[in-house]
């Protein structure tokens, strides 16, 4: 496979995160104060992990929302001060320390029922530090009896908290109200900033395949916790790039594993958000380890994939402590033979840590996009059903009556989706589907994507004009 013209480091100097104009806002605090579930109440979406365990947040989740007229970025990061298990503390603080560097708002939250902490303290020493505006939050003030005891917390300086309650949604407004008021005068180009990006992008796999590394390729930043540490990634990380000129999303989802080896609600929390990220998705990619076979987890990722009719390609990832010992030809190969319903895949080797082909991927990845959004005109749909028709025309139905093809239209794109007119929808079996979405395929600008084929019968005016 031919290299990205000009290089790797080309590409690197093209390539940057989209966030110089849009003010951030970080979200900090302690260990179970409620940060995920305030970041979720705020871009009302359940995009965070909400789990009474500590720690469940590792890497930094940015939102880009718009909110009384502003955009910005809301960032949750992981709890301050958490001696992480896995031996991630000093990864997961230097995510923080990340999103701090270029906050223009710091949220602070605290958690009024048990009062001011050591913790806390030590978060207040942390922020202080950053001479950027600091917003106190209560949070868990569940009923207004807490109302009072949320002022202990004036004692740290930054003025009378925010006092909220995020489970029983009080004072919403008021925190909005407080975020957009504490913002840096706008930009001009900031309300460009919420568009939305032109394609976004599902890193999927099973565990340890590289997905982050890759993230971070592309994002040119450790945007994502990497270690050799299975499950790692918890969340599903949004990180938005530009390239040539075009704003993405990568969504970085978590490693999943074997149905039977899912033992804690973190394996149900991340198998669900893998899943729906390949909903949110314009075009996945589905990593595969170069130095392993394909296994039971791969195939019902692909199964996801194709149930909900995405452009995937196919990533041979690490390639390079692979390569040599057996030819592409035999990895595409093998990979034809286990998906055999996704023959039109397009395939890619690259290796996430040196950033190799790593551009060709997301190259590829724009080209299905192009793809799937495509359109063909009704008149040359028909023209080329007709043609498959005439050459190998459907068999009879269960009466022995031909089966009549009336016309075709596209219906919808991204998946483009073709609706027949028939006279006996039932009656057009299964293989004479696929042999017509063969015949599209080949004729029409959706050789990589899948296509949906919906058939149905005669209405009754239909009927009636015949």
């Amino acid at each position: 496979m031919p290299r990205h013209a000009g290089g790797w480091a080309t590409y690197l100097n093209r390539v940057r995160i989209v966030s110089e104009i849009i003010p951030q806002v970080v979200v900090v605090g302690r260990p179970n104060v409620g940060k995920s579930s305030l970041f979720n109440w705020l871009i009302e979406k359940r995009i965070a992990i909400e789990d009474p365990n500590a720690g469940v947040t590792r890497d930094r989740l940015v939102q880009r929302v718009e909110m009384e007229g502003r955009v910005f970025d809301l960032i949750d990061t992981g709890g301050m001060g958490f001696d992480d298990p896995d031996g991630l503390a000093a990864k997961i603080d230097a995510q923080i320390e990340s999103g701090l560097s270029g906050a223009a708002l710091v949220v602070f939250v605290v958690e009024v029922r048990n009062g001011l902490l050591t913790a806390d303290l030590e978060v207040a020493q942390r922020v202080r530090r950053l001479n950027v505006p600091v917003l106190l939050v209560a949070n868990k003030a569940d009923d207004m009896k807490y109302d009072l005891l949320a002022h202990e917390f004036d004692a740290l300086g930054f003025g009378p908290p925010v006092i909220v309650s995020v489970r029983q949604n009080r004072n919403r407004g008021l925190l909005v109200e407080a975020i957009t008021e504490r913002l840096p005068e706008p930009w001009p180009e900031e309300q460009a900033g919420a568009e939305l990006p032109e394609m976004k992008v599902a890193i999927v796999g099973r565990r340890n395949v590289g997905k982050s590394t890759f993230v971070n390729a592309l994002a040119q930043a450790e945007r994502c916790i990497t270690s050799p540490v299975a499950g790692t990634t918890r969340d599903s990380v949004d990180v938005r790039f530009e390239t040539d000129g075009h704003a993405f999303l990568a969504i970085d989802t978590p490693g999943l594993r074997r149905t039977k080896s899912r033992k804690s609600d973190l394996d149900f929390y991340s198998t669900h958000r893998a899943q729906r990220s390949v909903r949110r998705a314009d075009v996945v990619l589905l990593f595969f380890d170069a130095s392993e076979p394909v296994g039971r987890v791969d195939k019902q990722l692909a199964d996801t994939v194709m149930e909900g009719s995405k452009p995937v390609v196919f990533v041979v990832n690490k390639w390079d402590l692979y390569a040599g010992d057996v030819e592409r030809e035999e990895w595409v190969q093998y990979l034809r033979d286990t998906f055999r319903t996704m023959p039109w895949a397009p395939v890619e080797f690259a290796t996430a840590t040196s950033g190799r082909n790593v551009k060709a991927v997301i190259d590829t990845a724009q080209r299905l996009f192009r793809q799937s959004s495509s359109r063909v005109p009704t008149a040359r749909l028909n023209t080329i059903i007709r043609a498959a028709v005439d050459a190998n025309p459907p068999p009879p139905d269960s009466r022995g009556r031909s089966v009549r093809i009336y016309y075709a239209t596209q219906v919808e794109s991204n998946p483009p989706t073709i609706v027949l007119s028939t006279s006996a929808a039932r009656s057009l079996t299964e293989p004479y589907k696929r042999y017509l979405i063969g015949v599209l395929r080949k004729q029409t600008p959706f050789r990589e994507v899948p296509i949906r084929l919906l058939v149905r019968g005669r209405t009754a005016e239909e009927k009636e004009e015949e």
